[in-house]
This record gives structure tokens, sequence and C-alpha cells, in this order.
């Protein structure tokens, strides 16, 4: 004796729920999210503030963290005093409250002890795993935030991308940069904070 298979019935559709009825995300102010830091939270991983949502920008291995530190090694080589070469700290700014890799300020590690800096003259993302998220969203973020020289460095792609001329989008309400330049190992650049140096972008790579 066979058995015969019977067709499946056809899935019943379900009803749409209403969009004040879909999943939201985790919606915070800096200043509750300054409180969570410093209750414990968002120890297992690193957690970013974007316009307003806490985003699990995930673990650093160590490729990327060797990285950074060399990107900073060679950024303070390039300024000199008056400028603040910081690693991975933040910037504070409207509902956001990112953490560049390596962030260029005015001043020293003094002037902010009391408060982030709202803004920078170069701000730089070590891209491992993170390229689209970097060179779209947080891209965007910088350019809101007036940062006029925003670096991506592409650990895969062996590329730096760099970001310039932040305009406002007034339809949008966003602003991006009109400048998208791609440099490869060979290439060098100028911070445009620091014009007369310049920095191989073989020395910013593994």
């Amino acid at each position: 004796m066979s058995a015969t298979a019977l067709p499946l019935a056809p899935p019943q559709s379900v009803p749409a729920l209403p969009q004040s009825q879909w999943p939201r995300p985790w919606l915070c102010t800096r200043e509750q999210y300054e409180k969570l830091l410093a209750a414990g939270f968002f120890r297992e991983t690193q957690y970013q503030l974007v316009r307003g949502e806490i985003i699990d920008m995930g673990k650093e291995g160590p490729r990327h963290f060797s990285v950074v530190d060399l990107a900073v090694e060679v950024l303070r080589g390039v300024f000199g005093p008056g400028f603040f070469v910081r690693n991975a700290g933040p910037l504070g700014f409207g509902n956001s409250q990112p953490e560049p890799d390596v962030a260029v300020v005015r001043g020293s590690r003094l002037d902010y002890l009391n408060a982030h800096p709202a803004t920078a003259l170069l701000a730089v993302e070590v891209a491992e795993t993170s390229l689209s998220y970097d060179t779209t969203t947080k891209a965007e973020l910088y350019a809101s935030a007036g940062i006029a020289d925003s670096w991506v460095l592409d650990l895969v792609g062996r590329q730096l991308h760099v970001f310039r001329d932040p305009q406002l989008i007034p339809t949008l309400e966003i602003a991006t940069y009109q400048t998208h330049r791609t440099l490869g190992p060979t290439d060098t650049v100028s911070p445009l904070a620091a014009p007369n140096a310049t920095v191989r972008v073989a020395d910013l790579l593994p």
C-alpha cells in the first residue's frame, strides 16, 4: 500500500499590523544614554547613539584595534601642538553620540574633561565588516555635524575613502558630502586641517 501525499493547504493571509504597532528601535536621548553607560550597560559589546537610536556596533577584533592604533600614531605625527588626536572618543551633538575610531579636535585632552567635543576637524572610521554603514549612515552623520574631512579606511579593499564638502539637503533634513575620493595604497592625502602635511595611504594599512 502506497501513501499519497496530500497537497498542503495554502497559507492563510495574515492581516498587516498598523504602522503604530510595528517593532520600534530603542529610542534614547543623549542624557539617558550617558546614564546607561554610567550604570554599566553595554559592557559586552560596543554601542553608539545614532540619531536617537542605540546601535550595536559589534565587537572589535585584534586587526581593527591594531589599525586604529596605527592611524592614531600616524595622525599624531601629522598634527602638532594645538590638536588632540582621540582614539575612539565620543562626539556629542543633537541626538547622537557616535565614536569615530579616530577623531582630530582642537586643543588638548584637558579641554574635554567636562563635555565631549561636538564636532571634529577629521573623523576616521576603520572598516573591516562595516564599510557600507560607515560610508552611508556614518558619513551622513558626520556631514550633519559639520565635519569637513571624513575618512573611511577599508581594510578588505585596501582603500581609503575621503569624504569632503558637507552640505545640508533641507528637503531631507540631512547633510551629505559632495566630494568622495577613493585612494589606493600608492596614493597620498593631505588633511584639510593640516594642508602642508602628507599622509601615505600605505602607512595606514597593515
